[in-house]
């Protein structure tokens, strides 16, 4: 219990603790009947938002006991208390930015998404609500968060699509280099530390962030486990997962990282190296042949009719209306007409046509759906998360798909290369856009 004290912020006395709200004053303890109480205060303003004490201290026991279920060993309060507060600086500063752009997440599309993760985890929807009240996690805490990740997906996804582009000639030469390079085109397995600067730094604060750098690299070659220097001096979002990259392409690693990966043993750590961004410490968990196999495949090519569930249209009403139109088709109405006329999906001015569809193309109800049926066959009303479908299947054939495959990894492997790049430019451009204040005398 006094670990929890020290952590949460709370004094027990008795049998409850009562958090107090005060917006300005430090956090003071007062006495009400015969119970020490904490009084709740601002340890950071994000524009107009506040961030209280209450809310820190609730971000710092989850994380110390999701360390702690991890075996990881914590790093001093003061330097989690800090990096905390500034997730939870970057997490507001999203979710204003997703606001102010205009980017939801409607209540449907949460529930689709909650039934989603129960799915996931083999639970029922009754059984997963009962898991977590047996962790002491409420269920509207727990959809308001999940709902904020969401927003950030979608913001960042945005960003992404914007500013990223990844053309044939790019796939071309990518692998043209896979063949021809010394590096090879084995996956890697690495883990991360990053020790972020930003534009505005001078000469002086981008030294300061190299020796902090120099200093984590110290301790890992003294024998400090990776996921801890990791927690301790990292700046990136995963630095309290170990800084865990999981498996990768060594030609997405970029070519100063991949030159140094090349020659190193599972185990092994990389010095300090400079990038745009910061400065990072690479530790090589694994290395395995890129297996380069034929891949044949069933393809199916399908059309659909699609009735969106949104503000403007109830889940009862969206039901009723792919009722009438399934009513329609099995009167003799024809299928690819009916889509023009009646389907939301950007598909409809070709009468619903999808193309040839290769599994994993669709989300799992869809693909489900899509698979029990014969050419020519319509399906029954079919729910996603994007609303109720009507599939008809055309016809179905198997494909070699090994050449499409290798530039869809090579589309993803330069895709994802640049994307981390642009997110990390991104995010600091981000926060040095924002008013942010700090307010408590210990942060």
């Amino acid at each position: 219990m006094l670990f929890l004290v020290l952590i949460g912020g709370y004094v027990m006395a008795q049998e409850e603790t009562i958090p107090l709200q005060e917006e300005t004053e430090p956090a003071q303890e007062v006495t009400v009947l015969n119970q020490v109480v904490p009084i709740d205060h601002i340890v950071a303003v994000v524009n107009e938002e506040v961030i209280t004490r209450n809310e820190l201290n609730d971000l710092i026991e989850n994380t110390v006991k999701q360390l702690q279920k991890q075996g990881t060993q914590l790093p001093p309060y003061d330097v989690l208390e800090k990096q905390l507060l500034e997730r939870l600086i970057m997490t507001r500063i999203q979710l204003q930015r997703a606001k102010e752009i205009g980017i939801s997440v409607s209540d449907t599309e949460l529930d689709q998404t909650l039934r989603n993760i129960a799915k996931e985890n083999n639970l029922s929807m009754g059984d997963f609500y009962a898991a977590l009240e047996q962790e002491g996690i409420g269920l509207s805490r727990f959809r308001d968060e999940i709902r904020d990740e969401m927003l950030m997906v979608r913001l960042k996804e945005r960003e992404i699509s914007s500013r990223v582009n990844v053309t044939e000639g790019e796939i071309d030469n990518f692998l043209r280099t896979q063949e021809t390079s010394a590096i090879g085109n084995d996956d890697y397995h690495v883990a991360h530390i990053l020790v972020q600067i930003f534009e505005q730094m001078d000469a002086a604060q981008v030294e300061a962030k190299r020796l902090r750098a120099e200093e984590a690299l110290a301790k890992l070659q003294e024998g400090v486990e990776f996921a801890q220097v990791s927690a301790e001096f990292s700046d990136a979002p995963n630095a309290l997962q170990g800084g865990d990259l999981g498996w990768r392409p060594i030609m997405q690693m970029g070519p100063a990282f991949a030159e140094m990966l090349i020659n190193m043993q599972p185990g092994e750590v990389t010095p300090v190296i400079q990038s745009p961004v910061g400065f990072h410490i690479l530790k090589l968990l694994g290395r395995r042949p890129q297996e380069t196999p034929v891949v044949i495949i069933n393809q199916t090519n399908a059309r659909h009719i699609l009735i969106k569930i949104n503000e403007l249209t109830s889940e009862d009403d969206a039901h009723r209306m792919i009722m009438q139109i399934k009513d329609r088709i099995d009167s003799g109405a024809n299928f690819a007409e009916t889509a023009k006329a009646y389907s939301e999906d950007a598909s409809a001015s070709s009468g619903g046509d999808l193309g040839w569809l290769s599994p994993g193309d669709t989300v799992r109800e869809f693909e489900q759906a899509m698979d029990a049926l014969l050419p020519g066959q319509i399906s029954p009303p079919v729910r996603t998360q994007f609303g109720w479908h009507l599939i008809q299947v055309v016809q179905r054939r198997t494909q070699d798909v090994s050449e499409q495959q290798q530039r869809q990894h090579a589309h993803k492997a330069i895709h994802a290369r640049k994307a981390d790049m642009v997110m990390q430019e991104w995010l600091q451009q981000l926060r040095d856009q924002v008013y942010v204040e700090y307010r408590a005398e210990d942060i």
